[in-house]
């Protein structure tokens, strides 16, 4: 009944913009006639220390050669979500918007994204190397402005080099050598180095870390996936889904003791930064030979796997999107500028400020030489997430099944049969109300 409130809220919103949006737009072409610039409004989270300030720098000649003002709205991060909730609710909604792939289902279903589909040229699709992640749901509705940032297993090759074992290309390997790399080094009769630096407490993020982490990773490599491909069912639970839970949890005598009060971040950073582990995963960045060099000085001879492959490969890397709302009044200038700002001029200048992956075929890489093979022949090694319906409730829901079964409170099959019962019920509820 919420979700059946929350689309006719939108729909009735969503209408009542439009038919004012009717004598806008006459408005609007008197504007340009009379050379008033034209507006258009964006929103987004905060992606640097000074978007606004650095963003606007860098649009002003666009602004100018387009007769444009580009009036930016940054919100932060904790109420973005329902900054967009209470907007849409109010009929106010921007010209383009910044949204990751959780977002996208409620608003397309709702009809408030644009489908780019019929508005991008095939030439499009060879400049802008990620396009085709902003599809979904049988549509184009964004351009990628964050992604290549994948969450990658980094090892500790000192570790390697005394277990005389090399990086790991299988889940074979990578059980082996987490075996083998498990040890009480000091002759204590405690474990004290461990294979892999797992922490499965959210922490201060919420419980999709544990996804993001390390679970959606051996699902795709399963060959599984969170969706049926129709987007009607749940699919995790299916013989792949079994299988890469049942991989993840045949790895925990080789993690540390405390991994389930322990959070990924810290993980990573006290554990594996320490050289207490021979795998850590965590978010990857181009400035990682920068970075780590200042923030983990005790982790001195590290590499990185973009991937392991079981029968396919896969890791989680974001594709947040900048889309086109289907209340603009200018569509065609909104998507002028999205392809401005993800274009080479100006992110050449703006991967200066806040390191990235080059978005467009003409943008050179400026990142640490070390990481650059995450965008270049490793770049099909990593993708994002399935944009489905009830997403956040149907993968908060897998997430904390995952850790019953960590905690060994239920087997894996029950586990997962019973998160996708709920995530089964919540889809056969929200078609019943959409289609």
């Amino acid at each position: 009944m919420k979700k059946k409130l929350l689309s006719l809220v939108l729909c009735v919103s969503m209408l009542a913009t439009l038919a004012v949006g009717c004598g806008s737009k006459d408005k609007e072409a008197d504007k340009q006639k009379e050379g008033e610039p034209t507006t258009l409004t964006m929103w987004l989270p905060p992606l640097d220390d000074d978007t606004e300030g650095n963003f606007k720098k860098l649009l002003s000649g666009w602004e100018k050669e387009n007769n444009c003002t580009v009036e930016m709205e940054i919100i932060p991060w904790a109420s973005y979500v329902e900054r967009w909730s209470t907007g849409v609710a109010g009929g106010e909604t921007p010209d383009i918007g910044y949204m990751y792939v959780e977002m996208y289902p409620t608003y397309i279903s709702s009809g408030l994204v644009t489908d780019l589909t019929d508005m991008v040229s095939e030439e499009d699709y060879k400049e802008y190397l990620f396009l085709n992640r902003g599809e979904m749901m049988g549509g184009l509705y964004g351009v990628p402005i964050v992604t290549g940032v994948p969450f990658v297993l980094y090892y500790n090759q000192d570790i390697l080099d005394s277990i005389g074992e090399k990086a790991p290309e299988t889940w074979e390997d990578f059980a082996r050598i987490c075996e083998k790399a498990t040890k009480d080094t000091d002759g204590d009769g405690k474990i004290d180095q461990y294979g892999y630096a797992v922490g499965l407490n959210s922490g201060s993020m919420s419980n999709l870390y544990v996804l993001n982490s390390y679970m959606y990773s051996l699902l795709w490599q399963a060959g599984g996936d969170i969706y049926t491909d129709d987007l009607k069912k749940a699919a995790f639970n299916n013989e792949a889904g079994v299988e890469a839970l049942e991989f993840f949890k045949s790895l925990q005598p080789y993690m540390p003791e405390n991994a389930m009060s322990l959070s990924g971040q810290d993980a990573f950073s006290t554990v594996f930064a320490e050289g207490k582990a021979a795998f850590g995963v965590t978010r990857s960045s181009a400035s990682n030979e920068t970075t780590f060099a200042k923030d983990y000085p005790n982790l001195k001879n590290w590499d990185y796997v973009t991937s392991l492959k079981h029968k396919e490969y896969g890791t989680f890397g974001a594709a947040d999107c900048l889309s086109v709302m289907s209340t603009s009044e200018n569509p065609e200038l909104a998507l002028d500028l999205i392809k401005y700002i993800t274009g080479p001029e100006f992110m050449t200048e703006y991967h200066k400020v806040a390191p990235g992956a080059p978005l467009t075929a003409s943008e050179e890489y400026v990142g640490d030489p070390k990481m650059e093979r995450i965008v270049t022949e490793d770049r099909d090694k990593w993708r994002p997430l399935q944009a489905g319906p009830c997403g956040n409730e149907i993968l908060e829901n897998y997430a904390s099944h995952i850790q019953a079964v960590m905690e060994g409170k239920q087997d894996v099959k029950t586990a997962l049969d019973e998160s996708a019962a709920y995530a089964d019920n919540l889809l056969k509820e929200y078609y019943a109300e959409n289609e």
